[in-house]
């Protein structure tokens, strides 16, 4: 099975605990025999527990990379974005990924869906058959619809021709009210839960006749002047042979507070306190001090470096407008090679906890504009400065002036204080280099 991952979104809704970087899908939530896995660890181990052999790609954003890398290694496949140009762009670029790169064949059959769904293992077995249904070729799409269970107005419907469970599809709905939901519901309709499939010819002649390009590496290229359009906009709503497949499986959208609280296993997860007045009460506490909840009723309490929420369940849905107005230092990030944290911020200083995995380090770069001391706190490993190597464990202390150019290897997790001092410290103050040959 061939699939697509779609992982986007900007992480406000699930504010604090997610940001530009960190957006929903990398929060680790979920129990597991050894701690806690995020939404796209979940998926992914659910996606080769039911096909080993699956070909997954992730099409994301830049800043999404390094978390894709850190949680799941360097061998799953990601098609990077250069820029966000919605749905149908996106779709296209990783369809001439998987054929152009990949070596994927046109007549094979490609899944689409997002990466953040909360299902269980049957879901992914539906997905095999729905790129089943993709490679007979009855249809030019073949969708899933998700059987709703109450009439949501969070999703848009797909109206089928007849009750089977594979049906050619009568119309489309948008989003509509709670009870217009209803009346669609009484029609059979289902939930268009973004998730189709389709013979890889199919979008990558579609992507042809609506963009100029040759291959991968051109629409690589261009992409940042392609149109921003959704697939349902651009391919959907212009298709004539659709099917749907019906899913009736547990099927959760976790986009809010409230949807996600509704996963979880216990409680609290971090260090947290409710009294046994408490009813309906979650707390995500990433934090290293506690948090004390007594007498709450359906309420969630998050707090992270970024900061602290404590909102009705209910009304946690709104949160975005407010995040919005927001402007902050990002204080917390996965990389491909660890993460940082930033401890404290002054006029002109900045100081960040550094977690380097093992085998991993950072790019060999210089400053212009600050001058960096590390203090090795725990591991060992090796660090470059200005072509010098030399050997680091805890307690030691190097230094680097503006222009020394410097990077760091973990031979065992490696953890550092980075302090950083200047008038004008920036994300952007930063010259990479190639390693010098030994």
């Amino acid at each position: 099975m061939n699939i697509i991952l779609l992982s986007g979104g900007s992480g406000k809704r699930l504010w604090p605990l997610s940001n530009d970087i960190r957006s929903k899908q990398f929060i680790k939530i979920f129990k597991t025999v050894d701690g806690y896995e995020s939404m796209v660890q979940r998926v992914y181990r659910q996606i080769k527990e039911v096909d080993a052999e699956a070909n997954v790609t992730i099409a994301t954003s830049k800043t999404q990379v390094s978390s894709i890398h850190n949680q799941l290694g360097s061998a799953v496949g990601v098609c990077v974005e250069p820029c966000r140009r919605d749905t149908f762009p996106a779709i296209a670029l990783a369809t001439a990924y998987l054929h152009d790169v990949k070596g994927v064949g046109l007549d094979d059959a490609v899944v689409v869906c997002p990466v953040d769904p909360y299902v269980n293992n049957d879901y992914f077995a539906a997905l095999k058959g729905l790129s089943d249904l993709a490679e007979q070729g009855n249809a030019n799409l073949s969708l899933m619809g998700i059987e709703p269970t109450y009439p949501s107005e969070k999703y848009g419907y797909i109206i089928p021709e007849s009750a089977d469970a594979v049906s050619s599809v009568k119309t489309f709905k948008e989003k509509p009210d709670a009870a217009t939901a209803e009346k669609y519901i009484a029609r059979g309709a289902l939930w268009n839960g973004g998730v189709f499939a389709y013979k890889l010819r199919y979008v990558l002649d579609k992507a042809h006749e609506l963009i100029d390009f040759t291959d991968y590496h051109d629409l690589f290229n261009k992409y940042e002047t392609l149109k921003k359009i959704s697939f349902d906009y651009a391919v959907v709503e212009n298709e004539s042979k659709i099917q749907v497949m019906r899913f009736a499986g547990q099927w959760k959208d976790m986009g809010t507070w409230n949807t996600l609280t509704e996963a979880m296993e216990e409680p609290s997860i971090g260090k947290a306190i409710l009294n046994d007045t408490c009813e309906g009460v979650n707390v995500l506490n990433e934090l290293d001090v506690p948090v004390l909840c007594m007498g709450l009723k359906n309420v969630v309490v998050s707090a992270s470096p970024e900061g602290i929420l404590v909102s009705d369940k209910e009304q946690s849905s709104y949160i975005k407008p407010y995040v919005d107005s927001i402007h902050h230092q990002i204080m917390f990030a996965e990389k491909s090679w660890g993460s940082f944290r930033v401890l404290d911020i002054e006029d002109e200083s900045m100081t960040i906890k550094i977690t380097l995995n093992p085998g991993h380090g950072m790019n060999y770069h210089s400053h212009e504009n600050r001058d960096e001391v590390w203090t090795i706190i725990s591991g060992t490993g090796r660090a470059i400065l200005d072509g010098a190597e030399k050997q680091v464990k805890a307690g030691d202390i190097l230094t680097m002036q503006a222009g020394c150019k410097h990077t760091i290897f973990a031979d065992t997790e490696l953890k550092i204080i980075e302090v950083q001092l200047g008038k004008a410290i920036s994300v952007e103050d930063k010259q990479k280099y190639p390693l010098p040959q030994a």
